[in-house]
């Protein structure tokens, strides 16, 4: 049984899938509470599945590009489970699970770009073929300079909508498609590492100097 989980976006996904479908999916409803409501939602979809953890045989999560502290929690708690029950761990691009959810329902007749939300007045942005192989990205970037006709999934087009106006299903992604990538090996596998595209907003500060 495979785990799937997505903490990029500022609502948390989950879903189960059993190597033929997905069995269970959950998601937060409340927005930028990654750390209060994955572990619930990872209990409540083992429990609806009637499993428990041990039966679980891989996790797949997503890995950004988003924010630090969204993708911190994911990714942590990935990598967490699959330390204790010794099993693989596998990282998925974000906007490549948007962009399978786009081409297994049909939403874009041909090519089209996934923008999701980056703050700072930005977003993260890929494009994508008919079959949903990524050809450029991600990178970050902002809209006025990548503004499109093109159809364009994720959050962009509806924060960004004089730049992105041919908005498409979906907004963001979903643990059962990301799951469904990575069963169905439609998906590239990264290690479980944060994209970040940036430094996060929150530093180290420079070391003081001693007094003398």
């Amino acid at each position: 049984m495979l785990l799937a989980f997505d903490t990029a976006t500022p609502l948390v996904t989950v879903a189960l899938h059993d190597g033929e479908r997905v069995v269970v999916e959950h998601s937060s409803e409340e927005p930028m509470k990654h750390g209060e409501h994955l572990a619930p939602l990872i209990a409540r979809s083992l429990e609806d599945a009637g499993i428990v953890r041990q039966d679980l045989t891989a996790i797949a999560v997503g890995v950004g590009p988003g924010p630090f502290t969204g993708l911190r929690v994911g990714i942590v708690t990935a990598r967490t489970l699959g330390f204790v029950l010794e099993i693989p761990v596998y990282g998925v691009c974000s906007l490549d699970a948007i962009a399978l959810e786009v081409v297994g329902t049909a939403a874009a007749p041909g090519s089209f770009l996934v923008a999701t939300d980056a703050r700072r007045k930005e977003v993260y942005l890929a494009s994508y073929d008919g079959d949903g192989r990524r050809l450029e990205g991600p990178v970050v970037t902002r809209p006025a300079e990548v503004a499109t006709d093109a159809p364009v999934a994720g959050a962009g087009p509806s924060l960004y909508p004089d730049h992105f106006p041919r908005a498409i299903a979906p907004t963001r992604p979903s643990a059962g498609w990301l799951a469904t990538g990575v069963t169905s090996e439609l998906v590239d596998l990264l290690d479980p590492e944060p994209l970040y595209l940036r430094r996060p907003d929150a530093v180290a500060g420079a070391p003081r100097k001693p007094v003398s």
